[in-house]
């Protein structure tokens, strides 16, 4: 697996530049850099990164949170970098749904720390997701049998809708996803065994008989 490609969003020069300089170091890569909300869109969906570092204020009418929702689409994860930390702010940036959230200023560690946490959260919730559209795909090839069934109480064939009696077999594969694998039932099978024996010592005895005996 490769260095984790980050997109950075400042629209400070020398803020975006030194946190260039820091994620290289720390041995990431650098996808990419955007200072406004439409440079930012257009460069996400050009260089499709592993993560965005989205400061809230950004030059413009539209801020970070605005577009870390607008791109939600991408399936990008977003950790927010920002100065603002009042209650407001943090509940805009909460339904925004990142995967970290760091106030400035910070340590480059714990930049690093952010960011690991941050792609195992979305790793993680990434591959929930899958499994359950995985059980949901499942589920949806499942039919199931309810109500009812008109079963013969002697030759045990079922009556459909249309009123023809088919097979136990035919039936169920018919209205479900199960296939069938023909064996004994051990009452069954202990039923052919004496049956075969009885007929094996019939066959015996016939053999056995003088044929002027059996005239």
């Amino acid at each position: 697996m490769g260095a984790t490609r980050i997109f950075i969003v400042e629209d400070e020069a020398v803020t975006a530049a030194d946190l260039q300089d820091e994620l290289i170091a720390m041995g990431y890569e650098v996808a990419g850099t955007a200072d406004t909300a439409e440079t930012a869109v257009r460069g996400v969906e050009e260089t499709k990164p592993d993560l965005v570092l989205m400061d809230i204020n950004l030059t413009g009418d539209v801020d970070g949170v605005l577009v870390a929702s607008a791109m939600r689409g991408e399936g990008v994860p977003v950790i927010f970098l920002t100065a603002h930390y009042d209650k407001r702010t943090i509940e805009r940036a909460r339904h925004a749904t990142p995967v970290g959230y760091l106030t400035k200023p910070f340590e480059p560690h714990e930049l690093s720390v952010v960011i690991e946490i941050g792609m195992d959260r979305y790793r993680a919730e990434a591959e929930r997701t899958r499994l359950v559209r995985e059980l949901e795909a499942e589920r949806a090839k499942v039919k199931t049998l309810r109500g009812l069934l008109p079963i013969c109480c002697s030759c045990k064939k079922i009556r459909d809708d249309a009123g023809y009696w088919q097979n136990v077999e035919t039936y169920v594969s018919a209205h479900s996803e199960a296939d069938f694998t023909h064996g004994y039932c051990p009452a069954c099978e202990e039923k052919a065994i004496a049956e075969l024996e009885d007929f094996e010592r019939k066959v015996g005895a016939e053999r056995e008989t003088p044929a002027r005996l059996r005239e």
